[in-house]
């Protein structure tokens, strides 16, 4: 992956910051790293990736807003190698009954809006190289509905799915590969702000592998599918569950 550009969502903690890491250390020459509100984190993870032999930039857009995204694709890195589409969130936990518009168009804006027209933005330079590489981040959720409260971010990473599914049909033909991952519980901020200790508890019994995962086991498998290893691969969503759910 020497010399390549990439451009990761969501690069300030947990799976973004972890993937920008190991991609860096994996030789790839330019990071672009776009965080939202928590600027610190992006800044120390900017610092590792530089650690790591790589420059960086950061980026910094709300994503949950229509407002947010434009203003990002006005101004974004076009010519971007590999694409990982890591920002995106449960934003809050609310049954069907009290959840506001509000709240669906935030969950849809920041899971699948944006990853939709971030791609869209990368993919003349991709074209005209034929050549790219794009990893889509999904959620256990998507096979299950998701928890209490969840069903809006379960139909959003639903979503991602199929969008991998058409764009791998798609853009196959001209030299692009277009993957997900779908992570199971990871240990990580997200769960420490939507889920509580009898929640992980309960997870963790469910769990063949008898834990949680971590960000560093699903970045290395996002590698994977950004390396020449996994060239043939097109269109598929891996599971990253320690067995919870296999499909």
């Amino acid at each position: 992956m020497t010399g390549k550009t990439a451009l990761i969502t969501g690069a300030s903690r947990g799976i973004g910051a972890a993937t920008a890491i190991a991609l860096a250390r994996a030789g790839v020459s330019r990071l672009f790293l776009h965080y939202n509100s928590f600027q610190a984190g992006a800044e120390a993870t900017l610092k590792q990736v530089v650690d790591a032999g790589a420059s960086g930039s950061l980026l910094h857009a709300d994503l949950g807003t229509l407002d947010g995204i434009h203003a990002f694709i006005g101004t974004m890195p076009r010519q971007i190698d590999v694409l990982i589409n890591n920002a995106g969130s449960l934003v809050k936990r609310v049954a069907t009954t009290e959840c506001t518009e509000a709240v669906f168009d935030e969950v849809m804006n920041l899971n699948v809006k944006s990853t939709y027209f971030i791609t869209q933005a990368v993919l003349p330079h991709m074209l005209q190289q034929h050549d790219g590489v794009i990893v889509n981040l999904s959620s256990i959720a998507a096979r299950t509905g998701g928890g209490t409260g969840a069903a809006v971010y379960a139909a959003a990473k639903g979503s991602i799915l199929t969008l991998t599914k058409g764009w791998a049909r798609e853009l196959a033909p001209h030299g692009i590969r277009v993957n997900a991952v779908s992570p199971g519980t990871v240990d990580n901020s997200f769960h420490e702000r939507f889920s509580n200790k009898q929640i992980l508890e309960g997870v963790v019994s469910m769990t063949p592998a008898g834990r949680l995962g971590t960000n560093e086991e699903v970045a290395d498998t996002i590698l994977f599918l950004c390396s020449d290893a996994a060239r043939y691969i097109h269109g598929q969503t891996i599971e990253i569950n320690g067995g919870m759910v296999a499909p």
